[in-house]
């Protein structure tokens, strides 16, 4: 009997350094079409500022398809509430249904990563249902010719402070790349990401005097 209480012991210790340890990794998130610094914030459990500090983001409304962020969120440490719960459970029953618990925990993390995907799907068919829908500024390449032309007159050479070229976009983001060609890969990339289409680029330039 005492050896038995000594192996369960020994067992939920383990578990207990396990959850200290998934706690403790910082989660890294790659921006999709219509995400926003304040919908990852919310999804991981942290705050803007936060998000903000562990990637050294200048402008928080700033952020690009592709890039990489990293969350310090609490999302972690859901898992690890899950894994010590499950191994308490795990302690009062016999070591053979502790081995069989195993393939159940993957199911449910399988399970999780398949739910958390459905959302993203949703919002990229919402994002392209509002840019179809949007008809009052024409064509994409009208609304961005126009954009073009209120922030540069059309010259791949404008400069007002920090702020650069045909679209004015911060030097920090067209990396020392001045050229025309990365000028528009980066100003597609801006707009896809944060309007999802350069006729909402327009329409929010239109309501505020800036995109």
């Amino acid at each position: 009997m005492k050896i038995k209480n000594a192996l369960l012991s020994t067992a939920a210790a383990t578990a207990s350094l396990f959850a200290i340890g998934a706690t403790a990794q910082a989660a890294t998130v790659t921006v999709k079409a219509g995400d926003t610094v304040s919908a990852i914030a919310a999804d991981h459990n942290t705050t803007i500022d936060a998000i903000q500090q562990a990637n050294h983001l200048k402008d928080v409304n700033l952020i690009l398809v592709g890039q990489q962020l990293e969350v310090n969120g609490d999302s972690t440490t859901t898992t690890s509430t899950q894994t010590t719960q499950q191994t308490t459970t795990t302690q009062s029953s016999a070591q053979t249904s502790q081995t069989q618990a195993q393939p159940s925990q993957a199911s449910q993390t399988q399970s999780s990563q398949t739910q958390t995907s459905k959302p993203a799907a949703q919002t990229t068919t919402q994002t392209s249902s509002s840019t179809s829908n949007y008809s009052n500024n024409g064509s994409d390449s009208a609304a961005k010719a126009w954009i073009a032309g209120k922030e540069s007159g059309g010259s791949y050479s404008a400069r007002n402070g920090q702020y650069f070229g045909k679209y004015q976009l911060s030097a920090s983001y067209l990396n020392g790349d001045y050229s025309a060609a990365n000028q528009e890969r980066v100003a597609n990339s801006y707009v896809a990401s944060r309007y999802g289409s350069w006729s909402n680029a327009k329409s929010h330039w239109l309501a505020n005097g800036w995109y």
